[in-house]
């Protein structure tokens, strides 16, 4: 069933990030109008060209947020503070200005609301891998307040960005701290950007959380086995030692809060459950027979990066 509430714009928060700037560009493909939230209205205009309207303003700020839900018909919350220069304000942007986007939203007379959160959280590996308070949490605490609310809500449980496999390759070596759990979901930014677009626009799916995937799990010899085989280009697998990292997150910790963050999705990487990604070709049947959209292998999206580059 499709939102019908005329032409007002959707509000598009974090959409300058890593998904969020591809939700954009499906909403705008679709013929959508697109509302952003940016700090940085000039630098948003070069990620996001032309299309979508920039409002110059903080999520942590309620005026900022109040004037970005004015006429809105629909909410897609993809924000993240995980960045070394965000890292500080984690509570703040994922927690507290999100709880605040939902009051003021509800204020407004908002009901159709999209939430980009992870792709499965489990409370007792978070204890057993001794993670303390970070983004899983607040995802949790934020799904729970959604189940709560009378917003006609939809949860997307994100996979890791194909990214991830990328990122870790310099020059001709993908090196894994911790080498990377048997198999892991992910999905490339263009499907969950799709996926998210047609999600918001419909209000048949209230009260539902996907997990969104790509294809199928892979370990990260195979990935790399996989890209070498797209690129024609060699790329070595090598893992190295997780002790490292961890005595450094702990000397740095008072300067830089990130390495401890960071160490906590790399455990949490490396421990992914395997039975839920035993459970991936079923997921994403789901989201197949769910969402119109051509799902993008590893290979594929190896060829897009290549394209793009």
């Amino acid at each position: 069933m499709r939102n019908n509430t005329g032409n007002k714009p959707i509000l598009v928060l974090g959409g300058t990030g890593h998904y969020g700037r591809y939700i954009v560009r499906s909403l705008l493909e679709k013929g959508e109008p697109v509302r952003v939230l940016s700090r940085n209205a000039a630098n948003a205009r070069k990620i996001l060209g032309d299309g979508p309207k920039i409002i110059e303003g903080d999520i942590t700020s309620r005026e900022s947020v109040v004037e970005s839900l004015n006429g809105v018909k629909a909410v897609v919350i993809s924000v993240s503070a995980f960045t070394p220069k965000l890292i500080r304000k984690l509570k703040l942007i994922e927690r507290d200005s999100v709880l605040m986007v939902m009051e003021e939203a509800q204020k407004a007379g908002v009901s159709r609301l999209v939430y980009i959160s992870v792709y499965d959280i489990r409370e007792d590996l978070l204890r057993k891998l001794n993670i303390q308070f970070g983004s899983a949490q607040i995802k949790l605490e934020i799904e729970a307040a959604l189940a709560k609310s009378e917003f006609n809500w939809t949860v997307l449980g994100a996979a890791p960005s194909m990214e991830i496999f990328f990122a870790m390759i310099r020059g001709d070596t993908m090196t894994v701290p911790g080498g990377g759990p048997p198999a892991l979901p992910t999905v490339s930014p263009v499907d969950l950007g799709e996926i998210a677009a047609q999600t918001v626009l419909r209000y048949d799916l209230g009260g539902k959380r996907f997990r969104v995937t790509g294809p199928e799990a892979l370990s990260f010899p195979e990935a790399a086995k996989r890209i070498s085989d797209v690129t024609g280009k060699t790329i070595r697998f090598r893992k190295i030692p997780l002790l490292p990292l961890k005595i450094v997150s702990v000397l740095v910790w008072p300067f830089n809060p990130y390495l401890r963050y960071l160490l906590g999705f790399v455990k949490l990487m490396n421990n992914f459950p395997q039975d839920i990604a035993a459970q991936i070709p079923v997921d994403h049947q789901l989201l197949v027979e769910t969402f119109d959209y051509t799902p993008t292998t590893l290979e594929m999206e190896a060829r897009r990066r290549i394209e793009l580059s």
